[in-house]
């Protein structure tokens, strides 16, 4: 009983105490009171720390092994084996898309910008992962297996042809190896035009075959051994058939703005000539053996001002290689808008059969022939 009466006495003391301090000194006594606490906390919480009481230790995840099993089955020096490989994947992905086809579209976008041969192979393998057990785990399998079911109720083929028979002419190995080496001039003539570098190279395919199909044996000597594309220097000038009176044409509607034929001020003097005989000097550049810079230039100025010609005319046929590879061949005059272009131009014999001008272009354009020197542009002209 007296340790309760000692108590309440103190209590009273403090109280009275504390009614006598002035406010200063009561907010003195509050914060030193509040440091001291927080002082404690924060030694306490060190301590903790220190001791380790904090520490996450983690843990190997239930998912390390299947991880861990992922190899590379495939020889990546083997094209052949990565192909076979990479149809095995699609046919996952595919499967994939059924169930789950944000994955499905973001693991197809990332395949196209990734460098690694098994990129797209150690992706879906990353999301096979998720899709091990549960009900849609089972519908995938399930679809994954009749995919490939479908794809082994056919035996491969080991027929080495090629789909497009007349890429199946002998000559065209040694064509492509010709138009490689003009790879920089033509990347340059498409920057000069503001034409993409492929819709040239089609122009100039289907030159080059008609030329060497209708004087075969005089072109087996230049394309065969020495691997140098065919230059015309009669009626025809240069590597891609440009007429006189064509080269004329074109010359002109670059200077003239109230033409539908007009590119832009940007374009005006590509073609000026050097000296005052244009016909010579005209004759020279389109002529010229070792340099064909000329050749492409002409050919990306009547390709983008046949585009431009249809256009304000209200028809786009930017999208329509085979009616620009067709209007190439037929020339201005031929080239009249209008709402149903046809396909077509003059006839070439190849590998036995017949074909126009306008198809051997746009075979070559979407055949993937070429695609890594010469690859397919979002937007064949400048500015459209």
């Amino acid at each position: 009983m007296s340790t309760e009466v000692s108590n309440n006495q103190e209590k009273k003391s403090f109280l009275k105490a504390w009614k006598t301090l002035k406010v200063r000194s009561k907010i003195y006594q509050i914060f030193v009171h509040l440091f001291a606490l927080a002082g404690c906390a924060i030694i306490g919480a060190w301590g903790i720390y220190q001791l380790g009481f904090t520490n996450n230790k983690g843990g190997v995840d239930e998912n390390n092994r299947y991880l861990a099993d992922y190899k590379v089955e495939s020889n990546l020096t083997d094209s052949a084996k990565i192909f076979e490989e990479n149809i095995q994947n699609y046919l996952n992905l595919a499967a994939i898309s059924k169930l789950y086809p944000t994955n499905a579209h973001l693991i197809l976008d990332a395949s196209k910008y990734n460098d690694r041969p098994d990129g797209i192979n150690q992706m879906i393998y990353a999301a096979n992962m998720y899709l091990q057990e549960g009900d849609k785990a089972q519908q995938y399998q399930q679809m994954v297996k009749e995919l490939k079911a479908v794809l082994a109720k056919y035996p491969s083929s080991n027929n080495t042809d090629h789909l497009i028979p007349w890429m199946n002419e002998g000559a065209w190995p040694s064509l492509k190896a010709a138009i490689v080496k003009d790879k920089a001039i033509i990347e340059e003539a498409a920057r000069l035009t503001g034409v993409e570098p492929r819709l040239i190279v089609g122009c100039l395919v289907g030159e080059q075959i008609r030329l060497f199909n209708s004087k075969r044996e005089m072109y087996k000597q230049y394309l065969g051994p020495v691997k140098v594309l065919s230059v015309q220097s009669q009626f025809s000038f240069g590597v891609n058939g440009i007429k006189d009176f064509t080269a004329q044409q074109v010359e002109n509607n670059l200077k003239d703005s109230s033409s539908v034929f007009y590119m832009g001020k940007q374009y005006e003097h590509i073609l000026d000539f050097k000296t005052a005989d244009h016909s010579s000097e005209r004759y020279n550049r389109l002529t010229d053996y070792h340099n064909h810079l000329y050749s492409y230039i002409y050919t990306g100025c009547i390709l983008h001002q046949t585009m431009l010609q249809w256009k304000r005319a209200g028809y786009d046929i930017s999208n329509r290689p085979d009616i620009l590879f067709t209007l190439f061949n037929l020339g201005f005059a031929a080239s009249k808008p209008g709402p149903d272009p046809k396909c077509g131009g003059s006839h070439i014999e190849a590998n036995g059969q017949i074909y126009t001008f306008g198809v051997i272009g746009n075979d070559f354009y979407y055949s993937g022939e070429l695609a890594k020197e010469f690859p397919l542009h979002a937007h064949s002209f400048a500015n459209e």
